[in-house]
Formats: structure tokens, sequence, C-alpha cells
């Protein structure tokens, strides 16, 4: 397993593999070899930013089974996605804000996000596994009286797209198997969402290949998985961290 970040450190922008309380400093291409330049740096001396720059964010809707059923949905025969704006992207330790435009309530939704580490498209599952780079945690920020807004058409990319809702990090973790972790959503010291990855409708090499058919993935996108039960409402001032063991742990302050 690796923990992989980027980083602002003394005006210039870093890559590293987190070792503990330090970052062992890298240089080159994330998903193509890079190299270990021998330095070291504190973890605690660097402004982290997002992990990796990708060129979409696709979202999931409905793909855990314990929603589907408290919301009384059907069981999607296949993958239900929409896209989140490029400039929502938000780094953790960073803080997510409400948009002049709207004074609604914003939710938090603590999800699994899949990072592609080489280019997808029409590919089947065992190819669809080989191009998941690893796995990051992601906050699907959503200004929610904007969805259902209007009866005739659910607004998904306008209330996810907003700046700073689109949250993830702080790492890309590699070689390990989500599907027997679980996600937590602390909200102010008290847990909000916990549910099992193993509950996931389509898992990720399946969701990797299934969305592939449609729409080419580039190196560095990212896969939102979708969210469970426990989605609520954030106040000013609140702290919010997704935790998935063994993957990491994103936090922010909501204004």
């Amino acid at each position: 397993m690796a923990q992989w970040l980027r980083f602002q450190h003394q005006g210039k922008s870093g890559l590293g593999q987190v070792q503990g309380d330090q970052i062992a400093v890298y240089e080159g291409d994330l998903f193509n070899g890079p190299k270990a330049t021998g330095e070291t740096i504190k973890l605690s001396d660097v402004t982290i930013d997002i992990p990796c720059t990708p060129s979409k964010m696709v979202a999931m809707v409905d793909n855990f089974h314990a929603l589907v059923t408290k919301l009384e949905h059907a069981v999607p025969a296949e993958p239900l996605y929409f896209l989140k704006g490029n400039n929502s992207f938000l780094a953790a330790n960073q803080v997510i804000r409400t948009p002049k435009s709207y004074s609604g309530k914003v939710v938090y939704e603590g999800e699994l996000g899949i990072v592609i580490g080489k280019r997808c498209h029409e590919a089947d599952e065992a190819e669809a596994a080989k191009a998941i780079f690893g796995y990051t945690c992601i906050n699907d920020v959503t200004a929610i009286e904007i969805l259902n807004r209007d009866p005739g058409y659910a607004q998904w990319t306008r209330a996810k797209s907003f700046n700073t809702f689109g949250v993830f990090g702080p790492y890309i973790t590699t070689d390990v198997d989500p599907s027997k972790l679980s996600i937590k959503t602390i909200l102010n010291d008290q847990e909000r969402q916990n549910y099992p990855i193993a509950d996931m409708i389509f898992p990720p090499a399946k969701l990797v290949s299934l969305i592939s058919q449609d729409v080419p993935l580039e190196v560095g996108d990212i896969i939102a998985c979708g969210t469970s039960v426990g989605v609520g409402s954030m106040k000013p001032g609140s702290n919010v961290s997704i935790i998935i063991d063994g993957v990491g742990q994103l936090d922010n302050r909501f204004e």
C-alpha cells in the first residue's frame, strides 16, 4: 500500500508518498513511474493539494442497496451518473463555502473515489480493474434545495458543481481492497454515516467498465461511487470529516 499526495511547500508544488509524519518526495508523473529524490519533508510543514487533476469527476446516484431501499427506488439496471464541474474541486483542510446565489441547505455526502491510472474506453472488467490506480475520499457536497426545485428537470450538475463542492483527497491510496472497508462521515465530532463499501450495487471494476462503454476515462479521472444513508446538512462553522480506514481522512470546514 502506498499513499500519494501533492502539496505546496515554500512556494513550490511537490509530489510525494506519505510515510508516517513525513513525506518522501518524488519527481515526475504520478501515473508514469515517478522517481524518489531521497528528500523528505514533514507532513505538518506542507499545504496539501488535490492529489491529482482530473479531466472529469463522474459521480454516481443510487449505487448502494441500503439507500435505494430507504428511498424506495428500484435497484438500477445500469449506473446512474452525472458530472461535477472541474471548478468545484477542493483539497483537504480547505473551506467549503456556500455560493452567494444560494441560501438553502448544503449537505455532505461521504463517498469512495476511484482514481483512474491509465486511459480506459470500452473496457471489460479485467481491463477496468487494471486501469484503477487507487482510491481516495470524497465529500460530494450538494446544494440540496436546487436539486429538485424544477419539477420538470432534476438539476444534479448545478446542485453539485458550485466552487468548493467537489472535495477529494488528501491522498490516493494504492493496493487496497475497498470491498472490506467502511465509510464514515463525522460532523462536529458526531458520526453521521457509517456504511460498508461492500453494499455497493456496482463495485469498482464493474463500475469503471460500464462507464467506459459511454465515456472514455482519462488518466487522473475520478469516479465518485455514490453515498449511502445518513446524508445531512451542515451549518456554517461546521467541521466535516470523511474517513475510510486504510484510504485516508478528508477534513474540511464549512462556512
